[in-house]
């Protein structure tokens, strides 16, 4: 059965009612990272399953709810999510010896606060980094990405553009 995702990241303690009335239309909520304040995971998980990965800002609370890295099979694809990973041809070194050794078919990443969506021919992978959804920080725009998994394959990609980061949204 086909599995609708909302991945998003870099939410440093913030979270408005358009992120949660996001999350309430897919299956399963993935943060990659910095969610910042424990209250922010605990709304996304009143709504539906999340699975998430702690951030270099997060404290030990988060860190000791998520792991660093989250390493599944969901309908068929194999998913890796860290928050610093990098992306194909640059990543991290924390990750570059397992990826090449054992590449996932989609490779999850954060921390950049840069909307990312490439394949990695030479590996044979899907990496995405949705970008950064929070208000703080360097990005120019607040961006998330939701997509399917079915039987394998990663579907029906769109990105969840909510314009300048600047812009409050009551919560």
């Amino acid at each position: 059965m086909a599995k609708t995702i909302l991945l998003l990241s870099d939410t440093h303690g913030y979270i408005d009612d358009r992120i949660l009335d996001w999350s309430s239309k897919v299956d399963e909520v993935w943060h990659a990272g910095d969610i910042g304040d424990q209250k922010i995971s605990d709304q996304l998980q009143a709504i539906k399953p999340l699975r998430a990965v702690y951030g270099n800002i997060d404290g030990h609370e988060l860190r000791s709810e998520f792991p660093l890295n989250q390493r599944f099979v969901l309908e068929g694809v194999d998913v890796w999510m860290t928050h610093i990973g990098g992306y194909p041809n640059r990543y991290s070194r924390e990750v570059k010896d397992e990826i090449k050794e054992n590449p996932p078919k989609l490779f999850i990443s954060g921390h950049s606060h840069i909307l990312k969506v490439m394949n990695d021919k030479q590996l044979g992978l899907l990496h995405m980094n949705p970008g950064a959804v929070g208000i703080h920080g360097f990005h120019q725009k607040r961006t998330m990405l939701k997509f399917v998994l079915d039987q394998g394959q990663i579907k029906n990609l769109e990105v969840i553009d909510f314009g300048a980061r600047g812009k409050r949204v009551s919560s």
